[in-house]
């Protein structure tokens, strides 16, 4: 924890002078009177009440320190981080279309999808790693990182029905390409997830495959499921459909053959894994990242903690130690 004014905390030292004031003060309120003899209150003791006082005082002490360390500012956060680390540029694009919902996997497409590009980037210790979504048009969710949590963050947020629903593989890929080619990496490769034909969208697949080959980009096409009548399941589940899906095999291997990638063709979980462990075989080389932290802060306790502790000497006052006029 550090302080956004530390300084205030010399304010502290107030309660050095209020400590010792309040002793002094004590020793010359107590009353007296003069008797003959002390014997007749030898065996009456003194009410624990009296040891409220100086507690009630200690309180109020504290809320004021609490108060004073609120001022200072305390904030919580990690540090900004520069270096050199061995790795490559990948974009994740997946397909949130509405046949991605088909059962032919377990529970369906789009949530083995997600499940095992989760697994992927968790095994990607120090790759800078982006996101792209796309259906009948295209939405970059995450630039390139090397944040885990804030990258299975994203993916687990990703939902079907959030765009337009349709099948644009150009205009996904053309994302892709936008967001890795700000990469310092060597290697830069694009993972595309897709279950369908292209049919929506303003980028044709061949032209998109095009510029990726002229920015040394590799594209590794994945078509997943199978092909013919499947089960649909509307994006919330309310519904179910049958729809004929088809994957356009053709032009998702001529991507991939254009820019020096592969095509996989998943019609099962295991192939799909199989798809996600052949890429961990990328080249990889020195690339220069930044870690970002996030500054929260965390004055609020403090207050928090000083109004109960004033409050609470108070009640005491009011209750335990009502005085009688």
């Amino acid at each position: 924890m550090k302080f956004l004014h530390p300084d205030y905390l010399w304010l502290l030292l107030i309660l050095i002078p209020l400590i010792v004031w309040y002793f002094r003060k004590r020793e010359n309120e107590n009353p007296s009177l003069g008797i003959s003899s002390l014997g007749s209150f030898n065996k009456i003791k003194g009410s624990w009440k009296r040891f409220l006082f100086p507690v009630c005082y200690a309180m109020n002490l504290l809320g004021i320190a609490c108060l004073i360390v609120a001022l200072a500012r305390p904030q919580t956060h990690d540090s900004l981080r520069n270096s050199r680390i061995i790795g490559t540029d990948i974009v994740l694009a997946i397909d949130i279309s509405a046949s991605m919902s088909a059962t032919d996997f377990e529970p369906n497409r789009f949530e083995v999808a997600k499940e095992l590009a989760t697994k992927f980037v968790n095994n990607r210790s120090n790759d800078n790693i982006g996101l792209v979504e796309f259906a009948g048009e295209s939405l970059s969710l995450l630039p390139l990182t090397t944040d885990k949590a804030a990258l299975v963050n994203a993916i687990s947020n990703i939902r079907m029905g959030d765009l337009m629903d349709g099948t644009a593989i150009g205009d996904g890929l053309t994302s892709a390409i936008n967001r890795i080619v700000t990469g310092t990496a060597k290697s830069k490769s694009i993972i595309l997830l897709t279950d369908g034909t292209n049919n929506a969208g303003d980028v044709p697949p061949e032209t998109a495959a095009q510029i990726a080959r002229e920015k040394g980009i590799r594209v590794y096409t994945v078509g997943i499921g199978t092909n013919g009548n499947i089960e649909i399941v509307d994006p919330y589940g309310f519904s179910t459909t049958t729809m004929e899906t088809k994957i356009d095999e053709n032009s998702l291997r001529n991507i991939a053959d254009q820019t020096g990638g592969k095509f996989f063709r998943a019609t099962n979980e295991r192939a799909l894994k199989d798809v996600f462990e052949e890429i961990d075989s990328l080249e990889k080389s020195l690339i220069d990242v930044s870690s970002f932290s996030r500054t929260d802060e965390d004055f609020m306790r403090w207050v928090t903690f000083a109004l109960i502790l004033f409050m609470i000497p108070v009640v005491i006052r009011y209750t335990v130690l009502r005085r009688i006029p």
